[in-house]
């Protein structure tokens, strides 16, 4: 409690210091009570994170603060104490992370009292003898100190393990965190999950405000067991006794947080919120990030194989079309070749499945005049604005910019004609092509769960999608899966493309044949040659480069990405920012730029970034704190406040 009077406080602001507030005559605080405090003019929910303390001599005025938050329950030790860590490790402030934490109002909702034996008795979990060898040895780990990372081959039954483990873990009263990347395959999941354990918490940004305060609500409750399910901002809500933290598809990319700080990653911070806890750590995907795979090479994660599918059945065949070489002989009609007609209509012809990868959204990515030959763009971004239909419109999938689609040339009045073939144009293109057969598409235009229940049960035949249906869905009768132009997934202007590119093949191959009988990926491809179509293993040859050129895992990458509605002044604060960094000692042959990225004006800002890459010594977090201060200074010389984001391991 406080004892003279003084106490400081977090609030949900960028803020490198915590505010002292006075309590008024009578009252008294303790650490993570919530209270409403007056700061720059404006009114804000703030956390207690000290009492007692006293403010710097010669600090002016400290208000009162404004009251008690009546009905917001306060915020555990651990809780601030992860917050700290998060905002360490992110260079961001404890301010940023609570309001990443506590996004929405939480006044007294009174939960849904449950009794008090919950968790209800489900459906019986039975590990095959190689399933249990593997969960033998994730034991091992976790009594050794070491986060286990399970490396199962699709169809292999990570997830029967992954449920074992939570239920010991239960069974002692234990609270575990179950993390899946996207929505959909939470709910796809669910219903697994509820067999076995019927009284499972949800919690992603699909359910209600006050659906998410009942799982906070429960999961204060020390001592009560409880599994959550969510994706990657469950590991904000407010563990009272977590014991085991399961990372599924661990080496997803949807883990990581964009935009707004905190820019964490989900994987990295549940580590660090086991830690807290004292919980254990199990990361599973059948194609683990180069990243989780170098850490279990030196030893710090202890690496499980599961080489053998649940049904017994060997790998699904590949089949890699030259689509140039078809073009030539006349083996393509529009997306597809000839060759992955006859294959889809033999599937189809056998009552089974097929799903369609195409990582493009819209009917086209871009239109072209057919006299001038410009390309349409997005008048607040260097992009090409994307053409879709129902109704026809031409849109910009970076900053939502939308128009109405003429067919005519903006400078020269001539006809445009669309480029390239997006999700729509395949699906149109489907109809034509296999009129009996019922297809349906799923993509961020058109995201419905009922299309995926639809397809699991059977009543659709061909679902095309982008790289959400890549991701770990189980469908019984999916047979043959193929990629249109997967030439999209290679040549970015990035070290990572070919990792991701490897993982979404064979994360997508894994989705056929999972009951016995064989699959098949087909891979439609201009390039049939390259490294990535003709070898799934390549993470060792892969890991090798990355040391070569000193990329992570083998140092640690930070982004500052600099953007201004003034192109001029974008370019010159990235250069003098890039000169203030180099003259912090160790830092100058780390800096990479100032340099314009692929697309470089996005919303009317225009963009630069400054690449650093940090090696992995005992100076490491030395040399993020001196980046962030001098940041922070560089900031407050210049007056440039809001235009700098900083992202720690960026993807």
């Amino acid at each position: 409690m406080a004892g003279n009077g003084f106490i400081q406080v977090i609030v949900p602001l960028r803020l490198d210091w915590e505010p002292f507030y006075t309590l008024p005559e009578g009252m008294e605080a303790r650490t993570g009570e919530r209270v409403r405090v007056r700061f720059a003019g404006r009114s804000y929910p703030a956390v207690v994170s000290a009492v007692g303390t006293l403010p710097p001599e010669g600090m002016k005025k400290i208000l009162p603060i404004e009251g008690k938050e009546e009905g917001l329950a306060p915020i555990s030790e651990k809780e601030l104490r992860f917050w700290r860590e998060i905002a360490d490790y992110y260079l961001c402030t404890p301010g940023e992370v609570f309001k990443a934490a506590y996004p929405f109002e939480k006044k007294a909702v009174e939960a849904r009292k449950k009794a008090a034996k919950e968790l209800p008795e489900g459906k019986t979990i039975n590990l095959t003898p190689v399933q249990e060898e593997a969960a033998n040895a994730v034991r091992k780990a976790f009594a050794d100190g070491k986060t286990a990372l399970l490396k199962g081959v699709t169809g292999s039954g990570k997830t029967e393990i992954y449920m074992e483990l939570a239920k010991e873990q239960l069974d002692k009263g234990k609270q575990v965190l179950y993390l899946v990347p996207e929505i959909a395959l939470s709910r796809q999941l669910e219903e697994r999950i509820v067999a076995v354990f019927p009284d499972v918490l949800l919690y992603h940004s699909g359910i209600t405000p006050a659906r998410r305060r009942a799982v906070a609500t429960a999961l204060r409750q020390e001592g009560k067991p409880s599994l959550v399910l969510g994706t990657r901002s469950a590991i904000f809500l407010p563990f009272s006794n977590l014991g085991l933290v399961i990372v599924d598809e661990e080496h997803d990319g949807s883990y990581k947080q964009d935009a707004p700080a905190p820019r964490y990653n989900a994987r990295e911070s549940a580590i660090m919120l086991a830690g807290i806890h004292g919980g254990k750590v199990l990361l599973g995907s059948a194609t683990p990030s180069l990243e989780s795979l170098f850490n279990a090479k030196s030893g710090k994660y202890t690496l499980v194989q599961l080489n053998e599918r649940f049904y017994a059945g060997e790998e699904s065949e590949i089949m890699i079309i030259d689509t140039v070489a078809e073009r030539r002989k006349k083996g393509m009609e529009g997306s597809f070749s000839r060759k992955l007609i006859s294959e889809m209509n033999r599937t189809l012809s056998e009552g089974n499945q097929i799903l369609l990868l195409r990582s493009r959204r819209s009917y086209s990515p871009a239109v072209q005049c057919t006299e001038c030959g410009s390309i349409v763009k997005c008048p607040h971004c260097n992009v090409s604005l994307s053409l879709h239909k129902e109704p026809e419109r031409l849109l910009c999938h970076y900053c939502g910019h939308s128009e109405k689609y003429s067919g005519v040339c903006p400078k020269c009045g001539a006809a445009l004609q669309p480029l390239g073939s997006g999700t729509q144009k395949v699906e149109e293109e489907l109809a034509s092509l296999f009129p009996e057969a019922r297809t349906a598409r799923l993509d961020s235009d058109n995201p419905s769960v009922e299309i995926i229940k639809g397809f699991a049960s059977g009543d659709i035949d061909i679902l095309v999608g982008t790289q959400i249906i890549t991701k770990g869905f189980d469908f019984e009768k999916l047979k043959l899966v193929a990629v249109i132009q997967a030439d999209n997934l290679l040549g970015l202007q990035d070290f990572r493309c070919d990792e991701r590119a490897l993982q979404i093949l064979e994360q997508f191959r894994g989705r056929s044949g999972r009951r016995g009988a064989p699959g098949k990926l087909i891979i439609q491809t201009r390039e049939p040659s390259h490294p990535v179509f003709s070898g799934m293993d390549n993470a060792p040859t892969m890991l090798e480069e990355r040391s070569r050129f000193g990329y992570p895992p083998y140092s640690r990458l930070i982004h500052l990405i600099i953007k201004d509605r003034s192109e001029a002044r974008a370019k010159y604060m990235s250069s003098e920012l890039t000169r203030t960094l180099s003259s912090i000692p160790g830092l100058s042959g780390h800096i990479v730029g100032p340099y314009s990225p692929a697309i470089d004006k996005i919303a009317d800002q225009y963009i630069r970034q400054i690449r650093i890459m940090l090696p992995r010594n005992k100076m490491l977090q030395g040399n993020k704190k001196a980046i962030y201060n001098a940041l922070n200074a560089f900031e407050q010389s210049l007056k440039y406040f809001g235009h700098i984001v900083i992202d720690v391991d960026p993807l």
